[in-house]
């Protein structure tokens, strides 16, 4: 086979897995739907690729189906499919993007109240964590700040807020490194400030690694501070995210990293806090 038709057929097929996880119907909420009715009206996920359920479909691509926050496919009883049960006219969008930072947040607040979200879910500072080396990690201060900005967009409006914890992302490397599917898949670059050298035994390999975990437990403090001056219409979900025991078949086969619909159900079920009354 030539070599050009091939790059083709092969471009072809990953258009064709893309729009598999993330265009067809009943494959996530319209993200240009708007919500009419009573109850919560309209629902809001802000966050990055966890949120917006990267890789838990066919291909490395979002896949908003399979959010724990907002999905609406059959595989992840998710937030937005339990509220429905109570509020069938209910509509979610998410403006969860990979990559996003605790930086994008006030922008993402801002699409959140564009929409006149009654109920936000915040899952962010992965991508804070996951950079190149813990040296380049965002400094705890400055994620507190970029946190306390993005909720300030929301609190003049009647939203109540979801803040979830950070995942145990060093649990990741525990229950990965010693599989070599994994490590290859983390050779490409994914997260390298925790899974760099990841089968090393080296002091400095193992020193970064803590320094790693601990930084999110920073992360995660910093969450539920913000949250609780955030004032009443916020709750934290108490770490119950980061208290999920992921395992290897609960990861994406593509990365070994993001959560696959089976840990995006586990998400959802660990983070539920009922109708958001608060």
């Amino acid at each position: 086979m030539p070599r050009g038709r091939g790059w083709t057929l092969a471009l072809a097929g990953l258009v064709v897995l893309a729009i598999a996880c993330d265009g067809a119907a009943g494959a996530g909420p319209d993200p240009g739907s708007s919500a009419t009715g009573g109850g919560a009206g309209v629902m809001a996920a802000l966050g990055d690729s966890i949120s917006n359920g990267f890789a838990s479909c066919l291909a490395p691509v979002p896949c908003p189906r399979n959010s724990w926050s907002t999905g609406d496919g059959t595989r992840v009883d998710s937030h937005y499919r339990r509220l429905r049960k109570t509020d069938p006219r209910l509509r979610a969008r998410n403006h969860a993007r990979e990559l996003a930072r605790a930086d994008a947040l006030a922008a993402q607040a801002r699409l959140a109240v564009q929409d006149g979200a009654r109920y936000v879910t915040v899952l962010i500072g992965a991508n804070d964590a996951c950079r190149k080396s813990v040296e380049d990690m965002t400094p705890t201060a400055t994620f507190r700040r970029q946190v306390d900005d993005g909720l300030a967009v929301l609190k003049n409006t009647q939203a109540r807020v979801l803040v979830v914890s950070l995942p145990d992302i060093y649990r990741v490397w525990e229950v990965g490194h010693t599989s070599q599917v994994a490590v290859k898949a983390w050779s490409l670059g994914i997260c390298p400030a925790l899974l760099a050298n990841p089968t090393s035994e080296a002091q400095a390999d193992q020193a970064r690694r803590r320094a790693f975990a601990a930084r999110v437990d920073e992360y995660n403090a910093q969450l539920a501070a913000a949250c609780k001056a955030y004032g009443p219409r916020c709750a934290s979900d108490g770490g119950a995210a980061h208290r999920v025991a992921f395992s290897l078949d609960m990861l994406a086969a593509q990365d070994f990293f993001h959560p696959n619909g089976s840990g995006q159900n586990a998400l959802a079920k660990a983070t539920f806090a009922g109708e958001p009354t608060w």
